[in-house]
């Protein structure tokens, strides 16, 4: 069989259900922009993923708007990006069909986010729960891309994507779907709760101080770091010191991300240093790189007609690439479309 050359090109998405906050940032939409332009990106808004649970009609439209406005206000430009929300483009859904006919029941029962989500509840998930990783798989191939950003927790589905695309080659005896690579680098590729270095931070948390909302003003981004929990030791000489320490790890490793170095770098430049200095000094950092995010999103989201423009002009876009692939995804199953 001939190897088919695939073109390099990115897809990634952020779900739209809560709000952004920094984990997004430091381990998505950062690491977006700074991609793009190296080759082809697409990024989208996951809204058919959001309501794998319920969400309030009018929450996951503003919650829709929120994201793209994040994406906008970081840096991603729609110019030398394609960014659509998901749902418009039915391509993804109808290739998920598809690959819910090659996915397996045991590769499902092995997802550990469904597990994790669904709980001692899993009797009363939703199907889309369950499934879901097959239209995440279907999001990445509608489109043959051969890269995707993700962090350490998406991983196993970038790996199902590659075993739902290595069976559709191989029953069908094609070519056609890439072994998609997922891209995990840099620091702070997973950002942990600032009142609990050993849970992710997220947008659900009990207590707002454990996240750093995207929307929040200077004051606020200040305030929540300097009263970061920490505890009691000045930071190492060395990185390695801080491999029992969460809290103080993830301030690290949060600097590092902001400032585009390592953690080894900013231990360097504070060895021994107590959390008096360090902290004011993280805020500040963090202060000087998201504040004008969060001013640039506010003004997003107070023209949402323009938003819903960019949106679709952006689905005109992702549609005319993927719509020869279904096409041919439709010719090889031996599907008739009109």
């Amino acid at each position: 069989m001939t190897q088919t050359s695939f073109t390099p090109r990115v897809f990634s998405g952020i779900k739209p259900s809560g709000g952004l906050q920094l984990g997004n940032y430091l381990g998505a939409i950062k690491r977006f922009v700074g991609i793009q332009g190296s080759m082809e990106t697409i990024y989208c808004v996951v809204d058919l993923h959001a309501i794998t649970v319920w969400q309030d009609p009018k929450d996951l439209a503003n919650g829709t708007r929120e994201v793209a406005a994040g994406y906008l206000a970081a840096g991603l430009d729609p110019a030398k990006s394609i960014l659509f929300n998901q749902s418009r483009v039915s391509a993804h859904a109808e290739l998920a069909w598809i690959f819910n006919c090659v996915a397996r029941v045991g590769w499902m029962n092995r997802m550990t986010q469904f597990k994790d989500k669904a709980g001692s509840n899993a009797e009363k998930a939703s199907l889309g729960l369950y499934a879901y990783p097959s239209l995440m798989a279907a999001d990445i191939l509608i489109y043959h891309a051969t890269h995707v950003p993700v962090g350490e927790d998406q991983k196993q589905h970038v790996e199902l994507t590659r075993d739902i695309a290595a069976k559709f080659n191989h029953d069908y005896g094609v070519d056609f779907f890439p072994m998609t690579e997922p891209v995990i680098d840099g620091p702070a590729t997973r950002v942990m709760n600032l009142r609990d270095g050993t849970r992710k931070m997220s947008k659900s948390g009990e207590s707002d101080m454990e996240r750093i909302n995207m929307l929040d003003d200077a004051d606020t981004i200040a305030r929540k770091f300097r009263k970061a929990k920490t505890d009691p030791e000045p930071l190492p000489e060395t990185v390695e010191g801080l491999t029992t320490r969460p809290e103080a790890r993830n301030l690290v490793e949060i600097y590092a991300a902001l400032d585009d170095t390592t953690p080894e770098a900013v231990i360097a430049q504070y060895p021994g240093a107590g959390w008096g200095t360090f902290k004011p000094a993280l805020a500040d950092l963090a202060v000087a790189k998201l504040a004008p995010i969060s001013t640039d999103m506010a003004r997003f989201m107070a023209d949402p007609a323009e938003i819903d423009r960019i949106l679709a002009q952006g689905a005109d876009k992702a549609r005319a690439i993927a719509a020869p692939i279904l096409q041919k995804t439709h010719d090889i199953v031996g599907l008739l479309r009109g």
